[in-house]
């Protein structure tokens, strides 16, 4: 009996991949629909993705191949999704605060495991990962990069905040705040630069910093700037020298326009950026990431939720019905858009809700698709290895029912999921 245990456990947890990982014979993907490079737009009919050693070797026309068949013909099949902001490790609820000083980083990371799962079965099949506990995030970055646990590719971040603002620890005695807060917290632009280098050194394949308040932190400080202009500029200066890419959270528009004049590579959230900011984002090539489910949820929490604190019941009930329209002005003046949710704020798995709340900002349900595909992965800088399905990229191929072309939220629903090769999600489940 202790064996049949140990061995449904391990099941559980390190589950292998099914498809090309574990061989060379190749597997025949045969597409009644295929939206293989979204930057077209370009839906072809009756195609066979050749898929082999976790990526695409070749598409064909018709329905060829002989031995590992998949049979998506009567499916609409498109690249695996990226969503360029969720906190895998926890998950926004009437426990929170408690499991935030309760739960160990073992704790933080096997939570992950299970969200991790969830996200890429809703067809996530690469994420960026703003903001989880250094140790559990990046055990569980390696553990899926190593095939020991399901769950989508993780870029992961290191978090540099400011002392007393939006990253910091909040609500709780001082000897509580004083052992849980991040080394990599800061105060002046030299010890910024310290906090860049650390988080690097720590693993950080992403630098995330705060310039703003931000709605679920348990203070009373508001959503304006929070960051000097010279400690930003010391961020952004100092990952860009150590190849790293700097997302900013900012909402009020000083905070946003201090993060875009130093030079972020995004910016999460944007509540109130304004005529100037759309300019910075355009003269700088820089990436909104807009968050829209965030402030759906909170604005419905708000309402309704006993367990959120007061200070960020307030802000929620301010912030969340701003986001679509932030996002509509955002689109209309040209700002390059990538998907992002915040999950952890929403539920996880629920991912591609975010969808058609961006539709609802006036972006066609194409260019929703570019977010989460070719635009997310020239974002995050992997446009040569995912983000389009074609030969030599990565096997990151999922399936709907329906046309998403026409209703988004066929994407809620995945119908078959395929990460590097690897069958998440079988056809029929």
């Amino acid at each position: 009996m202790k064996k049949i245990i140990m061995a449904a456990m391990a099941s559980a947890l390190f589950v292998q991949p099914t498809v090309a990982e574990q061989g060379a014979d190749r597997t025949y993907i045969h597409a009644g629909r295929l939206l293989a490079d979204p930057a077209s737009g370009r839906v072809d009919t009756g195609k066979t993705i050749v898929v082999e050693g976790g990526k695409v070797a070749e598409i064909r026309d018709g329905y060829v191949g002989e031995g590992r068949v998949i049979d998506l013909r009567d499916a609409f099949v498109l690249p695996g999704l990226i969503d360029s902001h969720v906190h895998l490790t926890f998950e926004s609820g009437p426990t929170s605060r408690l499991d935030a000083v309760t739960k160990s980083t073992t704790d933080q990371a096997f939570d992950g495991v299970v969200f991790a799962r969830r996200t890429v079965e809703a067809g996530f099949t690469t994420v960026v990962d703003l903001g989880s506990e250094t140790e559990a995030i990046n055990a569980l970055r390696d553990a899926i990069g190593t095939g020991k646990v399901v769950g989508p590719r993780i870029i992961a971040a290191g978090g540099v905040a400011a002392h007393g603002g939006h990253g910091d620890v909040h609500g709780y005695r001082q000897e509580i705040i004083d052992l849980f807060r991040s080394p990599t917290l800061c105060s002046g632009a030299d010890d910024c630069a310290r906090a860049v280098r650390l988080a690097v050194q720590q693993g950080a394949d992403i630098i995330k910093t705060a310039s703003t308040g931000g709605v679920m932190s348990n203070t009373a400080a508001g959503l304006g700037q929070q960051m000097s202009d010279a400690e930003l500029v010391a961020i952004v200066d100092t990952a860009h020298r150590l190849g790293r890419k700097v997302a900013a959270h900012a909402h009020g528009t000083d905070g946003v326009n201090a993060a875009l004049r130093a030079g972020v590579d995004s910016v999460e959230h944007g509540t109130y950026l304004d005529a100037e900011s759309i300019r910075l984002f355009k003269a700088k090539d820089i990436y909104l990431v807009p968050t829209l489910l965030a402030g759906d949820t909170v604005t419905r929490q708000a309402e309704g939720a006993s367990w959120m604190p007061e200070a960020v019941r307030a802000k929620a009930r301010t912030v969340g019905p701003l986001m679509v329209d932030a996002l509509r002005r955002a689109h209309e003046g040209g700002v390059r858009i990538a998907f992002g949710t915040d999950s952890a704020v929403s539920k996880h798995g629920e991912n591609a809700r975010e969808f058609a709340l961006m539709t609802k900002a006036g972006m066609t349900p194409l260019d929703t698709i570019r977010s989460a595909t070719v635009w997310g992965a020239t974002h995050i800088g992997l446009e040569r290895e995912i983000g389009s399905i074609a030969a030599g990229k990565a096997a990151d191929i999922v399936a709907v029912r329906g046309d998403p072309l026409k209703d988004v939220a066929a994407l809620e629903t995945m119908a078959f999921v395929m990460k590097g090769g690897a069958v998440v999600r079988p056809a029929g489940d």
